[in-house]
């Protein structure tokens, strides 16, 4: 287990500071789990207040003695409830703050009314923009253990190639698959920001199964094992001759890496094949274009018109009525961080440090889905680097 440097820590809020200069917020509350666990190391139940200039205190209900053990910040004070932050604040010196930034994106409403009620002069904007421009670009130190992640992921593919045979279940699979990545320190949940967008490690089904649609955000759903959570593995067992798509997200010390490979039993049908061959004409597009100061919407919309040249209009991407308008995604902390390799996004670019995997895939109803994904980074010095590196080969068993 790896506590985030104090120096990480500072350097984050520094940069946090500098985006609330820039847009006059005088503060930010921060409560959300992933973004406490950026801020500060730890996820203890409370809440982070960012001024636009001094200290940061992380002010905390439970629990107190973790949160300092975890934490690399110096202000790590207790409060029981949020009626008692104004106190605090005026103990460090710091006024109340007329225009305060907050998570409006993930935040409930019943938290902000409580909030507003202990600032009730004050203007409120969204915070989560800039939180999530401070996050999309990774640190050495965030590199590293996105490495690591990619390490953990490929020894989930290589586990794959022993372990799958004919008859066995989805979910069969999906578990033996699980264990590994547990063994070598996943933490076993895959954190989403949208809301009620939830996954659990990874999608892997076979055959038909694996082009039924889902009501998450992503090109392949599955049909899952009941309706409270439809999507993923179900209870369908893998047969000769069809494909296996195994889109499994890695994660070492809070940090992900998504990774997708396809496995068969025999062969796979020709128009299958040429189809995975053309993702990766995709693909390797991208890394063509993908360079830093591209706006992220070009690289969607270049990579995409080649998906539709080679034939691909009405399954890229998913089934025709299923689609998602993206090809890629930032990732790290959650999996649907910034960048966005989307539709419309032609004010944001590509910079160093940004991660982001990108996933061109193939729905065929009643046949299956078929693509790759790599986890990529921009280098200062190196431009586009792959972060995941298990063998892109067709893997036919």
């Amino acid at each position: 287990m790896r506590i985030t440097p104090r120096e990480e820590l500072e350097y984050r809020i520094k940069k946090l500071q500098s985006y609330m200069a820039e847009a006059d917020i005088d503060a930010v509350i921060v409560a959300q789990n992933a973004d406490l666990f950026y801020f500060t190391g730890t996820i203890q139940s409370g809440a982070l207040y960012v001024p636009a200039t001094g200290e940061p205190i992380y002010m905390v209900r439970k629990d107190l003695m973790r949160a300092r053990m975890e934490c690399g910040l110096r202000e790590v004070v207790p409060f029981a409830s949020m009626k008692d932050i104004p106190g605090i604040l005026s103990n460090y010196g710091y006024g109340l703050p007329a225009r305060i930034g907050m998570e409006l994106d993930v935040m409930p409403v019943n938290f902000f009314v409580r909030y507003r009620a202990v600032f009730p002069a004050a203007d409120y904007v969204d915070a989560s923009p800039l939180i999530r421009r401070v996050r999309m670009v990774k640190s050495k130190y965030e590199i590293h253990l996105l490495q690591d992640s990619a390490t953990q992921v490929d020894k989930v593919y290589r586990r794959a190639r022993e372990v799958i045979r004919e008859g066995m279940t989805d979910l069969e699979l999906a578990a033996e698959l699980e264990f590994v990545a547990r063994k070598e320190g996943h933490q076993g949940l895959v954190r989403m920001r949208a809301f009620n967008a939830e996954l659990f490690y990874a999608h892997v089904f076979s055959g038909s199964d694996s082009a039924v649609p889902a009501y998450v955000d992503t090109p392949l759903g599955g049909l899952g094992l009941n309706p409270s959570f439809g999507q993923g593995a179900g209870l369908k067992r893998i047969e000769r001759n069809e494909p296996i798509i195994v889109d499994f997200a890695g994660c070492v010390d809070g940090y992900l890496t998504d990774q997708t490979r396809v496995f068969s039993i025999g062969d796979i049908s020709d128009r299958m094949k040429k189809a995975y061959d053309d993702m990766l004409k995709v693909q390797q597009r991208m890394t063509e274009v993908a360079l830093s100061g591209t706006p992220w919407g070009h690289v969607y919309d270049v990579c995409r018109a080649l998906a539709v040249e080679l034939g691909y209009a009405d399954s890229f991407m998913g089934a025709k009525g299923a689609q998602v308008s993206f090809i890629g995604h930032g990732i790290g902390i959650e999996i649907d961080e910034y960048p966005f390799i989307a539709k419309g996004f032609s004010e944001m670019v590509l910079e160093p440090g940004m991660v982001f995997a990108f996933e061109p895939k193939v729905v065929l109803p009643g046949e299956g889905a078929i693509g790759i994904e790599n986890t990529f980074y921009i280098s200062n010095y190196e431009g586009l680097k792959q972060l995941t590196f298990s063998d892109q080969e067709l893997i036919s068993l």
